[in-house]
């Protein structure tokens, strides 16, 4: 085959996604919490949920939602503290095997990555199979279930993963990829938040067909650098490679809040999800972080933000958790509303293989 020729064929990525990935690995280990409503997190008043049980969901309890308000929609449900260090010697399980398939990995977090299978380590022909191998590696390895999604795209593949959750998988052909984006939500896009997808509503686009109807310039104008990302998923497309070990100066995430926010409590239960976010994606690449800022951006638009930079990389998520609250509390009470709350980590350097071995024999 010729560059050519290998440069047109369709590329063939698979996502794969533990299902409710923290949850699952305490009802593994505890078979008290098997079958009843679980969430991982802190049931504090300034807690929130960092992952929830199937069974808690179906009382509508997800991740990133207050403490409060997930005990108020399942009375019964029980909380339980996060054990970073044993959802991350799982996950370097996961990632042994993803390495016997592909060194095409991209982590996105401690239970999810991007596999780009076109040219594996086991002369696979077909994805899906491959994909369906990884997942029964993964289950009879560690216990735990896991979704796949096969397509010719990573946003694609992220879509995919999550049509036939828990536990199963799902293909979107090149022939079938547009048709696919016209007929989704664009909430449900990966990339648009509430507050995008909010602001697309008012724009009338409330499917992909909607955004496909819009033109380039419409979308830079009102979406910014955004713009050509939307433009090219609404027709199927995305060029984005998956980058192994990708070298990245900094890892964060934000949210825009639907209502203003005027006090601490609300606002530090907005930056938890994120702090969470931001950490975990650390993790599965092993990465440590020294320096921790912090956004502001408030009703009028205007912004600030907070940093600081300690001696050593953060050992754990409860330091970063400390950093922010120093760097969040003095804020209060704000000259106006706040909008916006985002969370940075730099000063990125590997970790030492020392700081994760221990961590590995914790492993099954």
């Amino acid at each position: 085959m010729t560059g050519e020729e290998s440069s047109r064929r369709p590329r063939k990525i698979v996502h794969v996604d533990m299902d409710a990935f923290y949850a699952s690995v305490e009802q593994r280990d505890n078979p008290e919490l098997r079958g009843v409503p679980v969430a991982v997190g802190s049931p504090a008043a300034r807690g929130v949920v960092a992952a929830a049980s199937y069974e808690a969901r179906t009382f509508g309890v997800h991740s990133a939602m207050p403490s409060v308000t997930a005990q108020r929609k399942c009375p019964e449900l029980i909380f339980v503290k996060p054990r970073f260090d044993v959802y991350k010697a799982v996950s370097l399980q996961i990632r042994t095997i993803f390495a016997e398939y592909t060194p095409m990995i991209e982590p996105l977090s401690l239970d999810e990555a991007y596999l780009d299978v076109t040219e594996n380590l086991k002369g696979m022909e077909i994805a899906t199979e491959i994909a369906a191998e990884i997942r029964a590696r993964i289950k009879s390895t560690t216990g735990l279930t896991a979704s796949a999604g096969i397509s010719y795209n990573k946003f694609l593949a992220k879509m995919a993963s999550d049509q036939n959750k828990p536990d199963g998988q799902f293909v979107i052909t090149p022939k079938n990829g547009p048709a696919f984006v016209e007929r989704l939500p664009v909430k449900k896009f990966h990339g648009v938040g509430p507050a995008t997808a909010e602001k697309m509503h008012r724009l009338g686009i409330d499917t992909g067909a909607d955004l496909k109807e819009k033109t380039l310039d419409f979308l830079v104008e009102h979406f910014g650098k955004s713009g050509p990302y939307f433009y090219g998923i609404a027709r199927g497309i995305d060029n984005r490679l998956v980058k192994p070990d990708r070298v990245r100066k900094s890892v964060g995430a934000e949210d825009t809040f639907s209502q203003d926010i005027h006090s601490f409590e609300p606002a530090r239960e907005g930056l938890q999800p994120l702090i969470e976010k931001v950490w975990g994606y650390c993790e599965a690449n092993e990465i440590a972080a020294k320096t921790v800022t912090l956004k502001v951006k408030y009703a009028d638009f205007s912004q600030i933000t907070r940093s600081k930079t300690a001696l050593a990389p953060l050992p754990a998520i409860t330091d970063l958790d400390e950093v922010v609250d120093l760097l969040l509390a003095p804020l209060f009470p704000p000259r106006k509303g706040i909008r916006l709350l985002g969370v940075t980590l730099s000063s990125l350097e590997k970790r030492r293989a020392s700081r994760t071995a221990p961590q590995l024999r914790l492993a099954l």
